[in-house]
């Protein structure tokens, strides 16, 4: 890759038409529109009907374009439901100095960001999905790196961007943060490694017009490691008995839900600091769930 990586906003509709035409001749009579929630480690777009061109938004997402070409279709069989397929494998060139995928466009929507709180049957159904890929055989699977945004590995690695945080929140919250952290900190994940998704987030499920969970999208965090990362949307979105039911699902030990409490405050404090009201107002909500437990 000798050529500068271009600036996010130059990854656009005319440079996936001329990287299908290049290496991909027989779509290339395909229109092709920005996908407008493409997410931030990518950039998409909707290649005709049936297609999705998936492009790295940066150098540091370039890993994670092999890793799903390799590993999307060993794990598709094992899950309940649909994941991205690979449908075109694009190379590094002159007009793009990454490899980048096609995909099968997978039809769904966004789920509703209030409905899904009490939303019972999605919560069951996306922790069934993490079981499965769970006890997918993980050998020779990608341990947890950079190109995981180390997803997998021991939460401990955010220790100094955590505790350099606690003077964010006010003194009640704070010594609940403290202990939070301390019980992440001292159960160690000892394995066996298995298969996790890394970044189970709203924004990473499709569901139907009946929103039931159809798909689960963007594996580039997915490693092979220690699954408490997954554990996340336990607090950012569920509520009540749909809260209750994903954790009876998972079915994983008290260890795990601490280390993944763990994730889950780190998370809320390295939002709290972004300066979009958005985000932060997310980022308070998760941290007071997070600490209420």
């Amino acid at each position: 890759m000798s050529a500068a990586f271009p600036a996010r906003d130059a990854i656009d509709e005319a440079l996936v038409r001329a990287l299908v035409r290049e290496q991909f001749p027989q779509w290339a009579g395909l229109p092709v529109a920005a996908v407008r929630e493409s997410g931030n480690d990518h950039r998409t777009f909707r290649l005709g009907d049936a297609l999705v061109a998936r492009l790295p938004a940066d150098l540091g997402f370039v890993p994670q374009v092999a890793k799903e070409q390799k590993y999307l279709p060993f794990l598709a069989p094992h899950l309940p439901v649909p994941i991205p397929a690979v449908a075109g494998v694009g190379r590094a060139s002159a007009l793009f100095p990454a490899p980048w995928s096609v995909y099968g466009w997978l039809a769904g929507i966004r789920p509703d960001t209030v409905r899904v709180r009490d939303d019972v049957a999605l919560a069951e159904r996306l922790a069934h999905v993490l079981v499965a890929l769970r006890r997918t055989d993980a050998t020779g699977g990608p341990a947890p790196g950079q190109h995981s945004a180390f997803r997998g590995d021991p939460v401990s690695q955010w220790d100094e961007q955590v505790t350099r945080r606690f003077d964010l929140l006010d003194g009640s919250q704070r010594d609940r943060a403290r202990g939070v952290w301390r019980d992440a900190l001292a159960v160690e994940f000892t394995g066996p490694p298995v298969w996790l998704h890394g970044d189970v987030a709203i924004g990473n499920l499709l569901v139907d017009t009946s929103h039931r969970l159809s798909a689960v999208i963007d594996f580039g965090c997915s490693a092979v490691g220690d699954p408490a990362c997954d554990t996340v949307i336990h607090w950012t979105q569920f509520r009540g008995p749909a809260r209750r039911v994903f954790r009876d699902v998972l079915d994983l030990d008290d260890a795990t839900w601490a280390r993944g409490a763990g994730w889950t405050l780190w998370k809320g404090l390295i939002m709290l600091t972004n300066i979009t009201p958005g985000e932060k107002q997310f980022a308070e909500r998760v941290l007071g769930e997070v600490l209420s437990v």
